[in-house]
């Protein structure tokens, strides 16, 4: 399996926010987000393939009860399923983050954190290839697929990087065509942004819709206390 980065922090987004975690980062992704912040294992793919064990064994030589597997999109990753049942089994509350194109196929996972991609994560015109734009477009937004999730995992949240507050009528749409009815505390809305002040700026106005409509605002504790800095 191919790794970008194993290692210790604090849960940045979402309901574990502030929670010790062992974060692995699988390598490769089948979307192309324009806002992409870890592009080393999306655009860019970078890392070594590691055999099963030796991600256990990385995993296990930290202090936490919690494991996150991250990516990229660690979905696609080779062998997933199985790491998954290996953590699971070492005692691990796992995380699982994906974008919600891959069904779940009984993985192993206590809460899935699903990030479906709204238009604003499709690159523009110029930014890459245009068989990978559309190929990011024709993925980004599989129903069907978070309706899988949701209705296997009952512990779940569905987070949204939200830019401009027309982001929230898309958001909203989406979520209407979904068979499952989501509750308004389980959607959580994330300011776009790789800095402090970019969040900030974003802030009040998200806050603001998050209050109207009963949603979760969803901070990025990581980006205050580390910036957008790798094995953080």
């Amino acid at each position: 399996m191919r790794i970008a980065e194993i290692f210790y922090s604090v849960q940045g987004e979402g309901g574990l926010t502030g929670v010790p975690s062992v974060f692995v980062r699988t390598s490769g992704c089948n979307l192309r987000c324009r806002w992409c912040d870890t592009t080393y294992a999306s655009w860019q793919p970078e890392g070594e393939d590691q055999p099963i064990d030796a991600i256990i064994d990385a995993v296990l030589a930290y202090p936490a009860a919690h494991c996150v597997l991250t990516g990229g999109e660690p979905m696609i990753a080779k062998d997933i399923h199985s790491l998954a049942e290996r953590l699971h089994g070492a005692g691990k509350h796992l995380t699982i983050e994906t974008a919600g194109t891959v069904p779940p196929d009984g993985i192993a996972c206590d809460l899935a954190s699903l990030s479906p991609k709204l238009p604003n994560a499709t690159p523009l015109p110029g930014e890459i290839e245009d068989a990978w734009i559309e190929r990011h477009e024709a993925k980004r937004w599989q129903p069907a697929v978070v309706d899988a999730w949701l209705r296997h995992y009952p512990d779940y949240q569905l987070k949204f990087v939200i830019a401009t507050e027309d982001d929230l009528g898309v958001m909203r749409a989406m979520l209407e065509d979904l068979e499952i009815n989501v509750p308004p505390h389980r959607v959580l809305c994330m300011p776009e942004g790789i800095t402090s002040e970019a969040l900030k700026a974003r802030q009040a106005n998200l806050i603001a819709q998050c209050l109207a409509y009963g949603y979760r605002y969803c901070h990025r504790l990581h980006i205050d206390l580390f910036g957008n800095t790798a094995g953080t």
